[in-house]
């Protein structure tokens, strides 16, 4: 009987653990799709520009918005706790 109890504790530890990042993968999502927001913005500020070098900036700019915010949601991701959401778009 013993060996029944651990055995379900064992598989619903398992079951737990293996769904368990929901939140933070929201959290990455919302980092990611912030981010993408942000770059799009610039992008369309780049579109605007009258000035090939501001053109670039603003698109280099998009480029290292996009690729922070990736790198952001990953580590939201990895880490497990949604709470890195909010830390990380105040570094965006």
């Amino acid at each position: 009987m013993k060996f029944v109890i651990k055995a379900a504790a064992a598989a619903g530890l398992l079951a737990l653990g293996a769904c368990g990042g929901n939140a933070d993968d929201k959290a990455a999502d919302n980092i990611e799709a912030a981010a993408d927001n942000q770059a799009d913005t610039l992008e369309a500020q780049a579109d605007n520009a009258q000035n090939g070098q501001v053109e670039d900036a603003l698109e280099d700019q998009a480029d290292a918005v996009r690729e922070n915010g990736h790198d952001l949601a990953d580590k939201a991701d990895d880490n497990d706790d949604a709470r890195v959401e909010q830390q990380a778009t105040n570094h965006m």
